[in-house]
């Protein structure tokens, strides 16, 4: 009993260690949220892929190129995820990276009540630090998902 309560307790540090970290790549300039999503899973992975794998994130912020549609965090989160539950030539798709990415979306819009970058930001001054913060936050809470779905799905230990 006690041993689970050390488990959750361990999760709960990791998950929150996770968002820290991609939230801190956005805060500092390093990254904008696809990358950070990106590079903190994939180091969180323990690198199964190269660092120039944040490269193919790149063009996601800002709602793909700046269009203002799907979220970078959550297009760069469902990169993340691939790194787990995708696939190479030949193989057979993972139903997995279905369920994942669906719930990621899911989740992200029960709590944001959209998806797309132009309706999360609506209310906020593009060059303003209150719209850096929320997207911060957003970046921080995609983050955190996956971190969980990989230690529930033992993807990682603690």
């Amino acid at each position: 009993m006690i041993k689970e309560a050390n488990k959750e307790e361990a999760k709960i540090k990791k998950i929150e260690e996770v968002r820290s970290i991609a939230e801190g790549y956005f805060i500092r300039g390093e990254f904008f949220c696809s990358e950070a999503v990106v590079k903190t899973i994939n180091d969180l992975l323990g690198k199964p892929f190269d660092d120039d794998v944040t490269k193919l994130a790149s063009g996601f912020p800002i709602g793909i190129g700046k269009s203002g549609c799907v979220c970078g965090a959550v297009s760069g989160g469902v990169m993340a995820l691939g790194m787990s539950y995708g696939r190479c030539h030949g193989e057979a798709m993972h139903e997995e990276m279905f369920t994942h990415s669906a719930d990621l979306h899911n989740h992200i819009k029960g709590i944001y009540k959209s998806t797309c970058c132009r309706v999360m930001v609506k209310d906020y001054e593009f060059q303003s630090p209150e719209r850096k913060a929320h997207c911060v936050k957003i970046t921080g809470e995609v983050a955190a998902f996956i971190a969980e779905k990989l230690i529930d799905n033992n993807k990682i230990e603690l």
